[in-house]
């Protein structure tokens, strides 16, 4: 998993609440098992027409937001059914972090184990953070894991918690196997001992 450390990049506004798994990715693109490939349909239904055009209006499609890296969202991200799928799709389109005053449970969690970071700040911060947002591809925003910060165009910096395993996993890329794999060693210990223990097995 890429490691994720300090990011200075395009935030887009998404002031929408209770955006739910299925409106960041329907359930007709839920076949795959590949974490690849899913960006073009994330917010299908908002971004494109019955015809499969682009909707102009929706804000990944505006220029000054295709690139972004950052989503300010409105209240209760990522709602809805326990889909993986969403935090894949958000990052294969090139989200690596989303600001809002609340997530949904799972969706926060499953976000981690994909090398996003959520971040959970009170309202006034997500206002200010949305308004910078709002100005397009010349206001970049920087998130600073390691201080744990959010600082907007103009330099205004807020502070946010985060549990300290989440963090030491997002700072060093380890999602589930990588941290098995910092294991190994004693994994192939035990292993080496109760092979000679039980034979048979």
């Amino acid at each position: 998993m890429e490691k994720f450390e300090k990011l200075t990049g395009i935030a887009a506004p998404m002031p929408l609440v209770n955006i739910d798994t299925d409106m960041i990715i329907p359930k007709q693109f839920l076949k795959t098992i590949k974490r690849s490939g899913l960006g073009v349909n994330l917010f299908d239904e908002m971004r494109y027409d019955d015809a499969g055009n682009e909707i102009p209006d929706f804000v990944l499609n505006k220029p000054q937001y295709r690139d972004a890296e950052i989503l300010v969202a409105g209240d209760n991200f990522g709602c809805g059914s326990s889909r993986e799928h969403a935090p894949w799709a958000l990052k294969d389109f090139g989200i690596r972090s989303i600001i809002s005053t609340s997530f949904a449970d799972i969706f926060y969690n499953n976000c981690f184990k994909n090398g996003i970071l959520p971040i959970v700040l009170p309202q006034e911060a997500v206002d200010v953070l949305m308004k910078d947002a709002e100005k397009g591809s010349n206001a970049r925003m920087t998130v600073d894991l390691e201080n744990q910060t959010v600082t907007s165009s103009d330099g205004e910096s807020f502070s946010f918690e985060l549990d300290s395993f989440k963090k030491h996993c997002l700072i060093n890329g380890l999602d589930d196997i990588g941290l098995t794999m910092e294991k190994a060693a004693s994994i192939d210990s035990f292993e080496a001992q109760a092979s000679q223990a039980r034979p048979w097995v």
